[in-house]
Formats: C-alpha cells, sequence, structure tokens
C-alpha cells in the first residue's frame, strides 16, 4: 500500500508549472470522435462557459498538489482563476492505472448535492462504498468540488459574472487538467445526486457533445418549477438568491438557459439518460420511524415530468421512479450501482 500522503512524481512536476489558459486547453484536439462542445444557445443568458467568468482568457488554472490518499484515491487542488481561488478534485483511479503508464482513460463525472456539512469533492467516498461499486470500471471517476450550493453554474452575480465560475472551472480549468495529468481520453458521461443531478442533466444538455450519458439520483432537474426552492436553498446557505442567476422573472431567460427540463431538446435523440426518484414516503433503505420527505416529493414530480418530455422528445431514457424512498444516501448508492452500466457502455 503506497504512503497514504505520497505525492505522484508525473503530477508533483506539472504542479510546479502553470497549464495551458482554459480556453485554449478546451481547443485542443483529442483521442477519438470529435467531443467539442456544441454552441450555446445565441441568448447572451447561456454564454460560452469561459466567456462567463468575467475574467481574461489569459488567466492561468494551475495544479497546486496531487496526493495520493491511498491506492486508488488521488485528491488534487487547482488555483482556479474561475473560482477566484482553489478549488478541488477527488479522482479514483481504475484498477491497475499505476501499471499502463501509457493507457488513457475515460472519465465519469460524479457530482455531489448541496449543503453537505463536509467537503463536497469527499461526499461520494464518504457517504458510500463507491470504491467497491466501482473496482471493476476502467474509468477515472471525478468528484469535483462544487460549493455548498454552487448548482453547477457560472453566477450571474447582477450581472458582472466572476466568481465563482463553477461550470467553467470544471469544464473548461479541470477537464483538461485530466487530459494532460491524468491520461483522460476525452470520453466522458456524467452523474449527480440532488443539486448534483441537476448538474449532470444540466451540463449534458448545455454541452451535449461533450458527454456521452447523463444520470441524475434524486435531482433538481426542473428548477423553474420550484425557483423559491431553489432560492430558499441558496439563502440558507448564506448567498444572495439572486446572484445564481438572478430573478426568476427578470431573468427568466437565465433561468431557462440552465433548467434541465427546458434545455431537453439540445440533446440528441437516442441519448441514454438515467433518472431516479423516490416519492418521499419512508422506504426499505431508510430507519425506522422515518417521517414522510416532501423534498424528496417534489423532486419525484419533477423527475416524472423530465423523464415524460425527454420520451417525448425520442431521448433513451431508463426511469427508475421507485416509489417509496427518501431524500438519502442509501438509495443514491443503490442508484448508482444500477445506473453504472448505462453511463459506461458508450465510454469504450
Amino acid at each position: 500500500m503506497p504512503n497514504r500522503r505520497r505525492t505522484l512524481t508525473a503530477l508533483t512536476a506539472l504542479a510546479a508549472a502553470p497549464l495551458l489558459p482554459a480556453r485554449a486547453v478546451a481547443r485542443a484536439p483529442e483521442p477519438g470522435p470529435a467531443e467539442a462542445s456544441s454552441p450555446e444557445p445565441r441568448s447572451a443568458t447561456s454564454r460560452s462557459p469561459e466567456a462567463l467568468t468575467g475574467r481574461a482568457a489569459s488567466t492561468r488554472a494551475r495544479l497546486v498538489a496531487a496526493e495520493r490518499v491511498d491506492e486508488r484515491v488521488l485528491d488534487l487542488t487547482i488555483d482556479s482563476p474561475a473560482l477566484g481561488r482553489e478549488g478541488h478534485a477527488r479522482v479514483l483511479l481504475p484498477t491497475g492505472y499505476d501499471r499502463g503508464p501509457h493507457r488513457r482513460w475515460p472519465v465519469l463525472y460524479l457530482l455531489h448535492g448541496c449543503c453537505d456539512p463536509g467537503p463536497g469533492w469527499e461526499a461520494w467516498t464518504r457517504n458510500t462504498d463507491v470504491e467497491a461499486i466501482t473496482a471493476a470500471t476502467p474509468a477515472l471517476i471525478v468528484s469535483p468540488e462544487g460549493g455548498p450550493a454552487g448548482f453547477y453554474s457560472n453566477w450571474w452575480n447582477g450581472g458582472h459574472y466572476g466568481p465563482p465560475a463553477w461550470e467553467t472551472f470544471h469544464l473548461a480549468e479541470l477537464r483538461p487538467l485530466l487530459e494532460r495529468a491524468l491520461r483522460a481520453n476525452g470520453r466522458r458521461a456524467i452523474a449527480g445526486l440532488s443539486m448534483g443531478g441537476f448538474g449532470a442533466l444540466s451540463y449534458a444538455a448545455r454541452h451535449p457533445r461533450l458527454f456521452r450519458a447523463a444520470a441524475s439520483f434524486s435531482g433538481v432537474i426542473h428548477t423553474t418549477l420550484d425557483p423559491v426552492g431553489v432560492q430558499d436553498i441558496l439563502t440558507g446557505q448564506g448567498a444572495d438568491p439572486t446572484a445564481l442567476w438572478g430573478d426568476p422573472t427578470a431573468q427568466s431567460a437565465l433561468w431557462d438557459a440552465h433548467n434541465p427540463y427546458v434545455l431537453i431538446p439540445r440533446l440528441p435523440r437516442g441519448y441514454p439518460l438515467y433518472v431516479a426518484c423516490g416519492n418521499g414516503a419512508p422506504g426499505p433503505l431508510d430507519p425506522p420511524g422515518r417521517p414522510e420527505d416532501a423534498l424528496e416529493r417534489g423532486f419525484a414530480e419533477m423527475a416524472q415530468r423530465y423523464a415524460d418530455r425527454a420520451r417525448a422528445h425520442g431521448l433513451a431514457v431508463t426511469a427508475r421512479l421507485y416509489g417509496p424512498g427518501t431524500h438519502a444516501w442509501p438509495y443514491w448508492e443503490r442508484e448508482l450501482t444500477r445506473a453504472l452500466p448505462l453511463l459506461t457502455a458508450r465510454l469504450g
């Protein structure tokens, strides 16, 4: 077993020098079929991730540290202009990663939810047995930081944009870093829970050639169905509720430009999706005496509407609306296990 804080030699060398500018790296050719993101809608409210940072293109993301926690767990620290501070990501390396120094790997992004008391990038490994679940998965499993309530978006900030620009951090800074430093091969899938379910389906539709499959577990996947609920989450985290996408009415186009339900037509016919949610009633994985969960009940309505509309647009939807079940980790762990074959089938 490696030393718990061993830093990878190759990554240490990278940490000493800045990466290429995020915009330049994002345009670099990738192995295999073309994966460049398709153009955003022409509306000014849905510009490219790089444009929404409000930062000069010359700013550079830089790998600060890459710490090998154990056999498979690698923690990255990135000096991120998009965030205006250091950002983090936890990577589960595929079994045999060290034995194939020239092999390149696909990536499964695994996004966390909101309001977690611990670091978000550690949430999946802290609350589930994701290491065992993915032990036979020949891919990098990447759990990036998304903020307590960052909603996987470049924040509007009263029209000034600027930090935090989570979409830019994930897709224009972290993504090329994985390709340069960890031998990612340009094939990607994405999944997440709750706020991360929003992020997975929003990113997939906003960049329909970037991810080959997507999954949401109890996701906030129809944000305009309950805009007050979204804003209450932000307020509960001490944030200005209009800083994310503005006012739901005055900036309705910006809300729509991130809403997975509205963005469904951007996904190509046959696109593989996995949508899972309980109905809020206590279920088989809940402890005795668990009360009804109104939050999960609301997300179940979003999931049903999303699945119906996605099917009507010819998408390949696997909907697991499994009835009794609350907004809790045991269900998300189970659904990740069930969704994994769909997520990895197109990664090659």
